[in-house]
């Protein structure tokens, strides 16, 4: 069918495993398949076994050896084991039925190649789960029929590939089928024997189903079909004499089944699927990637899976000697016995290698399992090198059960906003089913932690890689959550403060990110929360701490944001709080301002920003207020009216102590520090800061002296020109000291520069009697008596 006789097939086989199995010095006559110095060393050797599995690892010879080994394949040892995977040499082909599928293959294999898989390499993922499934039946019915097991005792998976010519071989022990089964089996399109077992045996109400079956939907076989040209399927039930081959090639429209006559690949009992692979797909029969794949997919299978890889060890041999050292020798060493020369080479052969662990950590008790051993199980599953931080192993039951065992790393690797991490492996009936998700386990924000879930009955696709939205997994993703939640907890409470500050420098960013996203859980998310605040510049404050610390009278939590502990600390917001002795939360992260404002409160306490308009400090005077309103509208007006636009309104401050006045935010408007923010942002539209400046708030200090002066201006010189300008900088500096940034600084720098001039002129003159203050431009014997005038007026300070 490949273009070339089956007897050509085979003697290339028996050449390139001849070469694999001999050492360099074999003679041009055949020889065993290991060679003599390490059958007379096989003691030595870490689970050695003379025993043969197939014409790869067995080539026909004379050696003495070798008839032993013929007289096991005739039967006489129930042990022995056969997983050849080439036609057969001398015999003739048995005559073939051919049968037609009952769907049109070509639409199936390109169902299987375009939708139902997205990743060629899980055929063996499904090829394997097959075996598997084999296996755990005929372990149900040898529970009845125990005669079933006689013929091999040894529940196993063996998987041996041909890398040059591009074949994999997968044989298992189980159940197999008869020529029946077969065709209802392979030539029935999405025909599962898995579930009609399970049917059967729930039906019949003798086991019931079985949670540890894996087949689902009938077309995993068929997945073999992603990498091979031709794929060849040998089987033999114990409730059959006769062993079947079915075999049919990629695109076809049939297949064919034959009885099996040649001794050489007849089987005790079981399958064997020999895959002849596409040329481009010939790289997946090489024996690493095999072992990589099992380990990756199939890890935890419940039957062992051996893989045919090469090994070695080491061994010292006899070397001549070089005869021009031999002449040095001395007279004095002539008597003396010679040492023999040795030196170390690397003996080569292949063997049988377990791949798998049959008990995954997480199908046992915890209480069983050692810290060593999640830490084990954790660095060797995510490819980490520091032990976790902390670890949680728990069953669910009830509604929805799955078993788990999630971790917190010790350090951050992946972004926040990356949220197709890897880092939750999913297991269905301990088999992998994909590390590839986008949130529907894990929300977005919880993505840094690490895990494990393995649940037997997840709603899953045909092709077990898509996890449809459900309400099992909605389920499963709240316990998920809830665990996560549990072990950071537990880190927060840890004596060791170090820990959680650990914790919190690698992941303190995703659980604000948590504030904005999952309000569900804020009741989960607030008590693990940390600020700097103004009685803790140095150490990080919980919530509870800050509650726990409030004053009797204090009514709300208070929080001011800025770009740094400088600023927050600086800004004059806090004048009056700090008079009171109340706390204020400091929020210099970029992400701090936004999580609060969804929190809104925690204890019953609202968060209050100290930077917005109508701050409550709950010690109004409403009289004293009233007056002083009164007193000071008048003012308010006229500076509005100056300022137009650029604020809502003015209003009279009960935040101030020493400054003379503030720029406050409208209480739906930006805060100066979002405002920042929003600035920065790449793709942020500048259009709406219009609007959101139009909400700001002109607060001016009653008590200051500066508003005082513009009060009694306000009254007898509302059209002063100074007066004026003195309102455009104290708008100006408070815009600067209440975080804002101004429109136009160089126009506040000339204002400020014109200040400071009238303000220095002639403050350091000269005082001593008898010499007269002279200008710049100025000569000494200028007589004008307008400019001394206007000079000693400016002296003065007085006014025209």
């Amino acid at each position: 069918m490949l273009g070339v006789s089956r007897r050509s097939v085979s003697a290339a086989r028996h050449r390139a495993l001849a070469r694999a199995t001999t050492s360099s010095s074999s003679s041009s006559s055949a020889s065993p398949p290991y060679p003599n110095s390490l059958m007379e060393n096989k003691d030595k050797l870490p689970q050695f076994q003379t025993r043969w599995f197939s014409m790869f690892s067995a080539p026909k010879n004379n050696d003495p050896n070798h008839a032993m080994h013929l007289n096991i394949r005739n039967g006489t040892l129930v042990s022995n084991r056969y997983v050849s995977t080439t036609a057969a040499v001398d015999t003739s082909d048995p005559p073939c039925e051919k049968y037609e599928y009952q769907a049109e293959v070509s639409r199936l294999m390109d169902l299987i190649v375009h939708s139902l898989y997205s990743n060629k390499e899980v055929f063996l993922r499904e090829l394997v789960s097959n075996a598997s499934d084999a296996l755990d039946k005929l372990r149900f019915l040898s529970v009845t029929e125990p005669e079933l097991l006689k013929d091999a005792v040894d529940l196993d998976i063996r998987i041996q590939t041909d890398k040059d010519n591009g074949i994999i071989t997968i044989t298992d022990t189980g159940i197999g089928m008869t020529r029946q089964e077969l065709v209802d089996s392979l030539g029935t399109i999405a025909h599962s024997g898995t579930a009609k077992f399970l049917k059967s045996l729930k039906e019949s109400q003798e086991a019931g189903a079985d949670s540890t079956l894996i087949g689902q939907f009938g077309v995993g076989f068929y997945s073999a079909f992603l990498v091979s040209d031709r794929v060849v399927v040998s089987t033999k039930s114990p409730k059959s004499d006769k062993q079947y081959v079915w075999e049919a090639e990629a695109g076809a429209s049939s297949y064919m089944i034959r009885e099996e006559t040649d001794p050489e690949k007849l089987l005790p009992r079981g399958t064997r699927l020999t895959l002849y692979l596409k040329h481009d797909d010939k790289g997946f029969a090489h024996p690493e990637r095999i072992q990589k794949l099992v380990k990756n997919y199939s890890q935890f299978v419940s039957f062992p899976i051996y893989t045919w890889q090469e090994k070695g060890f080491t061994k010292e041999i006899e070397v001549d000697e070089d005869p021009a050292e031999a002449n040095k020798v001395g007279e004095e060493d002539t008597k003396a016995e010679k040492k023999k020369k040795t030196k170390k080479v690397v003996e080569r052969y292949w063997d049988w290698e377990l791949t798998n662990e049959t008990q995954p950590i997480w199908l046992r008790n915890p209480k069983d399992v050692t810290t060593e051993e999640y830490n084990e199980f954790y660095k060797k599953t995510f490819d980490e090198y520091l032990d976790p931080m902390a670890s949680s192993h728990f069953t669910t039951e009830g509604e929805v059960e799955f078993r788990s065992i999630l971790f917190v790393p010790a350090t951050r690797k992946d972004d926040i906003v990356n949220t197709k991490t890897k880092n939750i492996r999913l297991y269905v009936k301990r088999v992998f089913i994909s590390d590839d998700f986008d949130g529907e386990l894990f929300p977005r924000y919880l993505s840094f932690v690490k895990g494990v879930v393995d649940s037997n009955d997840l709603p899953l696709n045909v092709s077990r890689e898509i996890l449809q939205e459900s309400r099992i997994v909605r389920i499963m993703r709240k316990r998920l959550v809830r665990k996560a939640f549990d072990m950071i907890l537990g880190i927060s409470l840890s004596e060791n403060k170090e820990d959680y500050e650990k914790f919190w420098d690698n992941f303190g960013k995703f659980l604000k990110l948590g504030c904005i996203e999952d309000h569900s859980n804020h009741k989960r998310l607030a008590p693990l929360l940390r600020f700097f605040s103004s009685q803790s510049e140095e150490e990080l404050i919980s919530l509870d701490e800050y509650v726990e610390n409030m004053k009797p009278e204090q009514k709300d939590i208070y929080y001011i944001a800025a770009d740094s502990l400088t600023s927050a600390r600086n800004a004059p917001f806090l004048e009056r709080l700090l008079e009171k002795d109340f706390e204020v939360l400091f929020l210099v992260d970029p992400m701090d301002e936004v999580a609060i404002q969804n929190l809104k409160s925690y204890k019953e306490k609202n968060f209050v920003d100290i930077s917005k308009e109508d701050l409550d400090l709950g010690d109004k005077n409403e009289e004293k207020d009233k007056e002083i309103k009164q007193e000071f509208a008048q003012t308010c007006d006229w500076i509005k009216k100056r300022l137009g636009d650029k604020v809502a309104r003015v209003d009279i401050s009960s935040r101030l102590r020493s400054s003379p006045c503030v720029l406050v935010s409208g209480k739906f408007g930006w805060s100066a520090n979002m405002e920042r923010l929003m600035r920065s942002q790449t793709l942020g539209d500048v259009s709406s800061l219009e609007f959101m400046r139009s909400r700001r708030v002109f607060e001016i200090n009653p008590e200051h002296p500066i508003i005082n002066d513009l009060n009694v201006a306000c009254r007898t010189c509302p059209d002063d020109p100074e007066a004026l300008r003195a309102i455009d900088l104290l708008f100006d500096t408070a815009l600067i000291s209440s975080g804002f940034t101004p429109d136009n600084p160089t126009e506040l720098g000339g204002k400020i520069y014109e200040m400071m001039g009238t303000a220095l002129s002639g403050k350091w003159a000269s005082t001593t009697p008898g010499v007269e203050h002279v200008r710049p431009h100025q000569s000494a014997g200028s007589q004008n008596p307008e400019a001394f005038e206007a000079e000693v007026v400016q002296e003065t300070g007085g006014q025209k």
